[in-house]
C-alpha cells in the first residue's frame, strides 16, 4: 500500500543493522545492547556476506529478561538462538508509519524489520514511531489532543493501576513480575512512598550485562531514582516529546504533585492504533 499522507517507514528506519551470530550468549548480547543503547539485535549466521534475511531472528530486551533471567537461567550459557523470535516480522519501507504502528500494536512488539524482498534493510522501533508523531505537525498525537479537549488526554491514556515493588526485593522477583504481567516497568516503593522506577532496560543493562546475580541484587540498587514526571494537564505531544528527549519509555503522571498514573510509549501507540484501525483494514 502506498500513497498515504505522512512519513513512510523508509524515512524513519535505522539502516545500520546490529547483528550477532546465533551462538552469542545472552550476557554478550546484553553487553552489546548496553554499549549501543539499543533494545534489540538481529541474529544471523556469519557466513551471509553481511546481509540479513527474513528467515533470520531477532532478540530483544524483553526476551533476555522474560525468557532467561526471570526463569533463573544462566545468561552466560544460554545462546540467543534459543530465545530469539524467528522468522522476522517485517514491513516494507514504502508503507506509512501508521501501518508500522498498527502492526507493532497488534503483534505486541516494539520492533519491526524492514524488508526489500527477502533481505532486511532496516529496523524500526516504537521510539521511531514517537519521533514521527512529534515531527508530524498534523499527526495523530495532535489529533488526540484535539479530540479529548477540554478533558486531559493523559488522564484518558495513562494506566491508573500501577504495578509496584519494594526497593529491598530482589531483581529476580521484579523480572518475574514484569514478565508475568507483560509490562516493562515497576514503580519502586520505600515505606509506601514512590522513590523510583525499574524497567526492562535497567534489568538488561545493569544486571544481565553486568553479570550480577538477580536473586541477590536488590531492586533499589538498579532502579532509576530520578522518576521523570509530567503534569496531567499536559498534552500527548508534550509527553511524547519528553520521552524522546529523556530516551525513556515511561512517565509518571502527576496531579497536584501526586503520582496518579503511569504513561508508557505503548499507551501512546496503542490509542493511535485503535483510532487508525479502520483505515488500516481498508488499506490492506
Amino acid at each position: 500500500m502506498t500513497g498515504q499522507s505522512g512519513g513512510t517507514v523508509g524515512d524513519f528506519m535505522h539502516r545500520n543493522l546490529e547483528v550477532v551470530p546465533p551462538e552469542t550468549t545472552v550476557i554478550k548480547a546484553a553487553e552489546q545492547m548496553r554499549g549501543k543503547y539499543i533494545g534489540s539485535l538481529l541474529v544471523q549466521p556469519t557466513d551471509q556476506e553481511g546481509r540479513v534475511f527474513r528467515r533470520s531472528g531477532i532478540v530483544t530486551e524483553t526476551d533476555l529478561m522474560g525468557k532467561v533471567l526471570a526463569k533463573g537461567m544462566d545468561s552466560s550459557l544460554v545462546r540467543v538462538d534459543q530465545v530469539m523470535t524467528s522468522p522476522l516480522l517485517t514491513i516494507t519501507q514504502d508503507r506509512p508509519m501508521l501501518d508500522a504502528n498498527h502492526l507493532m500494536e497488534t503483534s505486541h512488539v516494539r520492533h519491526l524489520c524492514v524488508s526489500d524482498g527477502e533481505e532486511i534493510v532496516g529496523v524500526i522501533s516504537v521510539r521511531d514511531l514517537v519521533r514521527y508523531f512529534i515531527d508530524s505537525e498534523g499527526g495523530p498525537l495532535r489529533d488526540l489532543d484535539n479530540v479529548f479537549r477540554p478533558l486531559s488526554v493523559l488522564r484518558v491514556l495513562m494506566q491508573t493501576t500501577m504495578a509496584t515493588i519494594a526497593s529491598e526485593r530482589m531483581v529476580l522477583e521484579a523480572a518475574q513480575t514484569m514478565a508475568g504481567k507483560r509490562i516493562g516497568s515497576l514503580l519502586v516503593l520505600e515505606a509506601e512512598d514512590i522513590v523510583g522506577i525499574v524497567t526492562e532496560t535497567d534489568v538488561v543493562r545493569k544486571v544481565i550485562a553486568a553479570g550480577l546475580p538477580a536473586s541477590s541484587t536488590p531492586v533499589g540498587a538498579v532502579m532509576n531514582a530520578s522518576l521523570i514526571r509530567i503534569d496531567i494537564d499536559e498534552t500527548a505531544r508534550d509527553a511524547s516529546r519528553l520521552m524522546a528527549e529523556k530516551r525513556i519509555r515511561h512517565l509518571a503522571v502527576t496531579e497536584e504533585n501526586k503520582v496518579v498514573g503511569l504513561l508508557s510509549l505503548r499507551d501512546l501507540v496503542k490509542v493511535v492504533s485503535i483510532r487508525d484501525e479502520s483505515r488500516f483494514l481498508r488499506s490492506t
